[in-house]
């Protein structure tokens, strides 16, 4: 009796030890589903969420694209940060970007100011546009001040501009290098600019060239000879002199307009020949603006009708006059394109002022 006892306590004992693992086991089971429930569907969802897009296109003030401008897309992960060059239509495009990650945009490209966007976030699959973005020239540390009073800024432009030869020889004087940092000339300075080039040793010596080329070819149709020669220098100086002062002082004082060309030098082959192109027909105003360049298509005219004046007989009336012109606005063309590709590579000219 006592042993038959003794079991079933030692029974009772195990049954209920048993009963406590197995409720501690099913407590730990539910346990584990319960967090499986919660922490799976979350990292399941975080993994299907497809990524966003960011894309958009660099400009440059002319709304033309920028070709090698490089983007860069970057979050607070030092890994997260993506890095690409535009191409020859200034577009970018930036795929795989996280949802719901701020990210900066930062634009940097010669000649430009860098641009920064402020934060972009997207949202699963979306595609950001961001259009097209217009980057700002580049403040160059080595212009003149443009700060203080406009005459005397430009006094010292034009200071400087007086020294701009070709290889250091050929006069340069009507080009300003300085962008949108260039103060609007006074009509003294325009006269200034004008007869500074007009009575320079080295242009005497190209009226000199040109009328020997004159005197060669029999145009126009003056005599032969050194009294011919002589006849041919003087129309050849008076041309250009009449020309000059017309166009290049007298029409852009009284039409308040710039009379020099603004060397763009950034930007694509195409822009930058657009704008040397256009010189002769548009230029900038005194108050900054551009405009229909009355002033220089008025002097070649201007010039081209006084010649009726000097020329002989034969080279005189009204379609000799216009088709003077014509070639005086071609050569201009020229003469600007030489510019904006060719001329400012051999230019020097004064160190500007602090």
């Amino acid at each position: 009796m006592i042993l038959s006892h003794r079991n079933r306590v030692h029974a009772s004992k195990t049954l209920r030890s048993t009963t406590r693992a197995a409720t501690v086991r099913w407590l730990a089971a539910l346990a584990v589903s319960f967090a499986l429930s919660i922490l799976i569907p979350a990292r399941a969802a975080q993994i299907s969420q497809p990524p966003g897009q960011i894309m958009g296109t660099a400009m440059d003030v002319n709304g033309d694209p920028v070709v090698g401008a490089t983007v860069i897309l970057a979050s607070t992960a030092p890994a997260d940060r993506h890095t690409l060059v535009t191409p020859e239509n200034g577009f970018f495009q930036f795929d795989g970007v996280q949802p719901g990650v701020p990210y900066h945009l930062t634009i940097r490209a010669q000649g430009f100011a860098d641009w920064t966007s402020p934060t972009l976030t997207v949202d699963p699959g979306q595609i950001k546009m961001l259009g097209a973005i217009q980057l700002a020239l580049a403040t160059q540390v080595t212009t003149v001040r443009v700060s203080g009073d406009p005459i005397e800024i430009a006094t010292e432009q034009v200071k400087i501009e007086e020294t701009q030869r070709v290889l250091g020889i050929v006069p340069n004087f009507y080009v300003s290098y300085e962008g949108d940092n260039t103060a609007p000339l006074t009509p003294a300075m325009k006269f200034k600019l004008a007869l500074r080039i007009s009575h320079d040793p080295v242009t005497a010596a190209g009226i000199a060239f040109m009328a020997g080329i004159k005197q060669a070819a029999d145009v126009p149709d003056y005599r032969q000879g050194l009294k011919g020669y002589g006849e041919r220098f003087s129309a050849t100086a008076t041309d250009g002199f009449t020309d000059i002062m017309i166009g290049g002082a007298i029409l852009p004082s009284l039409l308040h307009q710039d009379p020099r060309y603004f060397y763009q030098g950034t930007g694509t082959t195409a822009s930058r020949l657009r704008h040397a192109v256009l010189a002769p027909f548009i230029c900038k105003g005194d108050d900054g603006k551009w405009q229909p360049n009355y002033s220089s298509m008025g002097g070649d005219l201007a010039s081209a009708a006084i010649s009726n004046l000097y020329y002989p007989p034969s080279n005189r009336g009204a379609g000799l006059v216009f088709s003077t012109f014509a070639i005086g606005t071609a050569e201009r063309v020229i003469s600007t394109v030489a510019q904006e590709f060719v001329l400012g590579k051999f230019t020097h000219r004064a160190s500007r002022a602090d």
